[in-house]
């Protein structure tokens, strides 16, 4: 009887045994499959971001070959990487991972991110090219370098955990060309290169009356007897840069009886872009006589072109031309 009882229990302590091999086994294998396919992950993930930083990077050490709207659309392009990174980081912190690995790549790419907006919006605005702000924090350009530095430091010795876990998953290094390049330097041979010199110009572009002016020589508005008068007046900014305009229409009768009448609009042109200002009417008499004066200001003339243009306007008495 003592023999069976003790065979039973030799019986089941082999059986829990097996069971616990077997769990084990389960656990092990589970932590290597999410070990490796974190690894997988990561290192898409790591590539995406050594790969803008080493364009960045080269951007920057190669970009005074480059013309303004060709440097400004490689460096929106950078930019246009930076929120997928963000995504993807936030998306690797599930499941947990021994000694909590994927959340240190998550924290730490979304600061490298904010680093690469800073350093960005920073070579925008040092060549003045139209730009939409990415990080408005306090953080200067030689403090998120320094970031770069840092974190990719702290990866160095977080991305070696997995290596002698289930799965030994080996993790990319981060890439530092960034963080380690003289920026400021940089700039200052950017900001003098031909190619890339902001020269700013503006220039009325066409101007348009309403009604139609009779035929006269140029400079000379003869119109129609009319109450008041349309006016169009087209703008073209000559230079790859946000442009602030601000026109300026004078209408002065002969007259002195009549008032002058003024009017003042503004707009931001956009890069290389014309933008059609459309003033109030102007009020006239039949008959009279009077100076338009049209103007704009906000930078200098742009090659070929002209920033005033007045006219002599007479209106034709009533019932004749």
């Amino acid at each position: 009887m003592l023999l069976l009882l003790a065979l039973a229990a030799t019986l089941v302590v082999l059986l829990f045994s097996r069971d616990i091999t077997r769990s084990a086994h389960s656990a092990a294998d589970l932590r290597r499959s999410e070990n490796r396919s974190f690894a997988v992950l990561a290192n898409a993930l790591l590539g995406q971001e050594n790969n803008l930083d080493q364009r960045l990077a080269f951007l920057l050490t190669n970009g005074q070959t480059l013309t303004r709207p060709v440097f400004a659309a490689r460096l929106t392009q950078i930019a246009q990487q930076l929120p997928v990174l963000a995504n993807e980081a936030v998306l690797i912190r599930r499941p947990v991972l021994s000694h909590n690995v994927n959340a240190v790549l998550s924290q730490l790419t979304e600061q490298r991110v904010d680093d690469y907006q800073v350093l960005l919006d920073t070579v925008a605005r040092s060549l003045g090219l139209p730009w939409t702000v990415l990080n408005t924090t306090a953080l200067t350009s030689r403090a998120a370098q320094a970031s770069l530095v840092t974190t990719s430091d702290t990866w160095a010795l977080a991305r070696r955990s997995l290596v002698k876990e289930p799965g030994r998953a080996r993790l990319t290094a981060d890439s530092t060309s960034m963080g380690a390049m003289s920026l400021s330097s940089q700039l200052a041979i950017l900001a003098n290169a031909p190619s890339l010199a902001l020269t700013r110009g503006i220039g009325i572009a066409a101007v348009s009356v309403s009604p139609a002016p009779l035929p006269a020589p140029i400079g000379t508005l003869i119109l129609p007897p009319v109450g008041s008068v349309h006016l169009g007046v087209s703008v073209s900014n000559a230079a790859y840069v946000n442009q602030v305009v601000s026109l300026t229409v004078i209408f002065t009768p002969t007259n002195a009886l009549r008032p002058r009448q003024i009017q003042r609009l503004v707009a931001t042109l956009g890069p290389l872009q014309s933008f059609a200002f459309v003033p109030q009417r102007l009020t006239t008499s039949v008959g009279e006589k009077a100076t338009l004066t049209i103007s704009i200001s906000g930078a200098p003339t742009g090659p070929s072109m002209s920033r005033i243009r007045t006219y002599h306007v007479t209106m034709s008495p009533s019932g004749g031309g």
